[in-house]
């Protein structure tokens, strides 16, 4: 345990970190919970940390619980680590960072036995957007704030890049923005994808297969591996739109797949657990009436959709960008900018793609919309206000590719703002 402790240290200093637009809290009545989906960055979040408050060896602890050597080791040795930590150093650290804990035995009890000393700031990272928060809430309720860590942004992508944006650019300029952002709706923002070469097919077909086996195979022991690739297939199919449990229930009895609803909803609850997709609820002011309706779904990264299904890109770009828009919504919930997202739609199915609620009351209305033209605006534009009205919200916002306005429909101001300014701004 102490030659890891000390090699780990080491393996963290030759390591190059790409920084990341995201701010963890310092508290030590906290612990900080990092969730995010496979490959996204959590650990390496962690890093950037280290880097920037600029943390001696002294000062932290490091433990993977995904490593081999930590794999290994015995629970009881473990939880020893303080005190080797001190034996190398001589105090004890002022920041444990705990990586995959949910791969140690009992971690509940051991994160408790360190946090109800109040001397150390505590981070965890988790792979499932619900073991942390389950647990926490249950021995640890009230002494958690959640992090989430998703693929790059745009607004990281520009910075990797070292383009630096303003709202006003020169016709090149903005051509350049826009031809990196086609790129990010393609290819996404994973690091690995963002960062090397590597054969985007092949990493995205593996990490398909990744989450399938782990996540939901292992994790729930399940002997049809066919039938789970079939729903990831139905829910990468239906991105940013319904999804229906009952519709794919209906699609695989056609084709005499014998498979129970119950089933079906717990791969939902499996691939939303391990945060490989997000499903969006319709908007009601009954939570019960909301929590009941058929949801729409987000996949966590938009080049994971264009590279493990069919897709047409210029067919899809509107749905991409919806997707891309959802993303960054949620990062900004989980941030604390407002309290809910969810989605509209009325008596005659006509959709408003995001209601943004903070509190009780709704605080914007938002469309995505890659072309405006006369009957879009008509369509699109007619719901907007329509819904804005019924919700009492007056800010209204459109999000296009390359249209900017602010016009008055309807008695309603309704602005209109490119994908990407939008972007590098939140």
């Amino acid at each position: 345990m102490r030659k890891y402790l000390l090699n780990k240290k080491e393996e963290i200093k030759d390591l190059e970190v790409k920084k990341r637009l995201l701010e963890f809290p310092l508290t030590k009545n906290f612990i900080i919970s990092v969730i995010g989906p496979r490959r996204a960055g959590k650990t390496y979040s962690l890093y950037d940390l280290i880097k920037t408050k600029n943390l001696k060896d002294e000062d932290y602890l490091f433990l993977n619980f995904e490593d081999d050597e930590i794999r290994e080791k015995n629970r009881k040795e473990i939880i020893k680590v303080i005190f080797y930590h001190k034996e190398l150093y001589g105090k004890e650290p002022d920041f444990i960072f705990l990586d995959e804990i949910q791969n140690l035995d009992r971690w509940e009890s051991f994160v408790y036995s360190l946090f109800e000393k109040k001397r150390y700031h505590i981070f965890l990272t988790g792979s499932s957007s619900k073991f942390l928060s389950r647990e926490i809430a249950t021995q640890l309720r009230g002494r958690s704030i959640t992090s989430l860590v998703l693929p790059f942004s745009f607004k990281e992508i520009l910075e990797i890049k070292g383009e630096k944006v303003s709202e006003i650019l020169s016709s090149y300029g903005e051509s350049k923005i826009k031809n990196i952002l086609r790129n990010y709706l393609k290819e996404g923002g994973f690091p690995d994808v963002v960062l090397t070469n590597i054969n985007r097919k092949v990493y995205f077909r593996d990490y398909v297969n990744l989450v399938i086996f782990n996540d939901i195979v292992e994790r729930f022991k399940i002997k049809n591996i066919a039938l789970v690739k079939m729903f990831v297939n139905f829910v990468l199919s239906s991105f940013s739109k319904e999804i229906s449990i009952h519709k794919i229930y209906r699609t695989l009895k056609s084709r005499n797949i014998k498979v129970s609803k119950k089933t079906l909803y717990r791969h939902s609850d499996a691939l939303e657990d391990s945060l490989f997709c997000f499903f969006l609820r319709k908007f009601s002011f009954s939570e019960r009436e909301s929590m009941l309706s058929i949801p729409k779904v987000y996949i966590n990264d938009t080049g994971l959709i264009n590279y493990s299904i069919s897709t047409k890109f210029e067919e899809d770009i509107g749905r991409l960008m919806e997707n891309a828009v959802f993303l960054g919504l949620k990062r900004k919930e989980y941030e604390g900018e407002f309290s809910g997202i969810f989605y509209y739609k009325d008596l005659l199915r006509h959709e408003v793609d995001f209601v943004i609620k903070d509190g009780l009351r709704v605080k914007q209305l938002i469309q995505v919309c890659y072309d405006i033209n006369y009957n879009t605006k008509n369509r699109e534009l007619k719901t907007l206000v329509k819904a804005g009205r019924e919700l009492k919200c007056k800010d209204l916002l459109v999000i296009t590719w390359d249209y900017e306005s602010e016009e008055v429909i309807d008695g309603r101001k309704i602005k209109f703002i490119p994908l990407w300014k939008w972007l590098i701004k939140i």
